[in-house]
């Protein structure tokens, strides 16, 4: 076989290939304070490494996010702050606003954008509070760290379809298995109206396939 058709045949098979994003770097001016701030958020420090010439690496990572952040000194040539719009996915947007805004961060207010459609940039087009119909990818709130990188909440608790296959529909937080168990019972209790209003024995098959319906984004049940 030519080097042509090993190259074709490579190409080819690259859908085979999981690509994992697990770290984001971002920029900083002062490690020591990027550190205090996000740790303070509740982030988990991963590790803080040290080597000559006052190269540093410092990994945290938010609760429950299978992705990790690196900042520290020579580990990017980006300018400090000019990272944008990094996106944290929550289960309810205004626990997570609470939860920050006490941590000592300054939050935006909960707001959804005038197209209904992701967010347009900066503070363009932003509405006040969560989307109307509390449709997942539609609510966010923002904020900064003290270098002005710019962090977005986006709130999801149904999934697109093919987002998220059933097999590897997991809940990573206690917090994110809880609000899955609260949809479901208020989604179950719905279903017990339209069915007569009698106890459905079978509740937990019910929740099992809603919760995992919601996330990996198959039709729910009725």
């Amino acid at each position: 076989m030519s080097i042509q058709e090993r190259n074709r045949t490579a190409a080819e098979k690259v859908h085979d290939v999981d690509m994992k994003l697990e770290v984001v770097v971002i920029p900083v001016s002062d490690v020591d304070r990027a550190r205090a701030f996000y740790t303070r958020l509740g982030w988990r420090l991963d590790a803080d490494v040290s080597g000559a010439n006052g190269f540093r690496v410092v990994q945290v990572t938010p609760p429950g996010s299978p992705c990790s952040v690196i900042f520290g000194s020579g580990v990017t040539s980006a300018k400090p702050g000019s990272a944008q719009g990094l996106h944290l996915i929550v289960s309810n947007i205004e626990t997570a606003h609470a939860a920050v805004a006490a941590r000592g961060a300054a939050m935006s207010g909960v707001f959804h954008d005038v197209g209904g459609v992701f967010h347009h940039q900066d503070d363009e087009g932003r509405l006040a509070g969560p989307h109307p119909t509390r449709g997942s990818y539609s609510s966010f709130a923002s904020f900064s760290d003290p270098d002005g990188n710019g962090w977005l909440f986006q709130e999801v608790t149904a999934r697109l379809p093919g987002r998220i296959d059933a097999t590897g529909a997991a809940f990573s937080t206690e917090s994110d298995l809880a609000s899955a168990l609260r949809r479901a019972a208020a989604a179950h209790g719905d279903h017990e109206t339209r069915t007569g209003g009698n106890h459905d024995e079978n509740w937990p098959d019910w929740y099992a396939q809603y919760m995992i319906a919601e996330r990996s984004g198959r039709p729910l049940p009725d």
